[in-house]
């Protein structure tokens, strides 16, 4: 059977390779995507907690990654820093607009104190100083690259309103875009924060800081740091639809091309068929041939669609800087899929060929 199936796909190879092709696209289009998706809110989580600070400080539900308000009172600040094994404390207004040249059609800005912040999480600035007056921003080095801008440009932010770029920063840590606290909260006109970074003073461990900052502020929300990067797709609503949606997608396209390839197989090959039938072909081993064409097309595709994501990504990585996260998980679901959608794609056509008549079949053909 597999010479069988074998010289019929060679006997027709533009045809095969078109089906080949349909079964990649899927491919293709689950693992590409899913690597962008889970590449870059990665990249946001790691940018989040890209600090030396051990404990955020919050209020339950005032910010996440795509999200955020400003519910923590500032008088926080100075309570935090009374708690036992408490070094420092930095206020940080986390604040989020929509820009369609931002990923996820969004844009971040951070107001926050730059001093005692880079201090405390150890950024540098590379170029200029930080900020001052209202209308002063800094940026981080891959944004002045990506936007191509540099100290002394002005960008428009908060309903066009300008600011000047008069530093540059390193390495990158939550926004990309930093401005002073008073700078941020003259801008939304409030007096609060969205979240408070708490260093851990030595020689003190972090759970039993934040045990103790718990059991004395009760009804705030105590993050780790270190577990911000965990979950992040969950971070980022309507993400798992996303990557849903796409997993459908390349489902029903490998489907949809190995069904049309079969089907126009199977009309094209009555004569055939109906010569294997009349030879005592059962209707099982007609179906088992068309199955395994659409199997081995299948897996062609697969190899096809792994390579040329794999390549593709590492194309885009390396001239765009975007980052790609391949799971494991995905990449087999990839091949599921694949291989899925090609053997029920090649149902009704196999089922129509074993239907056919080889009497019917030689008296009209």
């Amino acid at each position: 059977m597999i010479d069988i199936v074998a010289a019929n796909l060679r006997v027709r190879p533009l045809r095969t390779l078109i089906s080949i092709v349909g079964v990649a696209l899927g491919v293709v289009l689950i693992v590409l995507f899913t690597g962008l998706a889970t590449g870059m809110s990665n990249d946001m989580a790691r940018r989040a907690a890209n600090w030396k600070a051990e404990i955020i400080f919050t209020r339950p539900g005032a910010t996440d990654l795509t999200s955020s308000n400003t519910a923590v009172n500032i008088g926080y600040v100075k309570r935090l820093a009374e708690i036992e094994g408490v070094d420092s404390t930095v206020p940080i207004i986390r604040y989020l607009m929509p820009n369609t040249k931002g990923r996820w059609g969004i844009q971040q800005l951070d107001g926050l104190d730059w001093e005692p912040f880079a201090q405390m999480n150890d950024i540098q600035l590379l170029q200029g100083r930080s900020p001052r007056a209202l209308n002063e921003v800094i940026i981080d080095d891959r944004y002045m690259r990506d936007e191509e801008v540099s100290v002394g440009d002005t960008l428009e932010l908060f309903g066009n309103q300008p600011y000047t770029i008069v530093g540059v920063f390193s390495p990158p840590s939550g926004a990309r875009i930093k401005m002073s606290l008073a700078a941020m909260q003259d801008a939304l006109e409030t007096k609060n924060a969205s979240y408070i970074l708490v260093k851990v003073a030595p020689g003190y461990i972090v759970d039993d800081v934040a045990a103790r900052i718990d059991q004395e502020l009760p009804g705030n929300k105590i993050t780790l740091t270190r577990d911000v990067i965990i979950d992040a797709q969950e971070r980022i609503p309507s993400l798992k639809t996303f990557l849903n949606i796409l997993v459908g997608l390349g489902a029903f396209v490998s489907t949809i091309f190995v069904l049309l390839s079969m089907y126009t197989t199977v009309t094209e090959r009555r004569k055939e068929i109906g010569i294997l039938k009349s030879l005592g072909a059962s209707k099982l081993f007609i179906i088992k041939t068309i199955e395994g064409e659409a199997f081995m097309i299948g897996v062609l595709g697969i190899i096809a669609g792994v390579v040329t994501a794999f390549v593709s990504a590492s194309v885009i990585e390396w001239v765009f800087e975007i980052p790609f996260e391949f799971s494991m998980s995905w990449v087999l679901t990839a091949i599921l899929i694949a291989l899925a959608g090609s053997l029920i794609g090649a149902l009704y056509p196999a089922w129509r060929a074993s239907a056919i008549d080889p009497v019917e079949v030689m008296a009209n053909e």
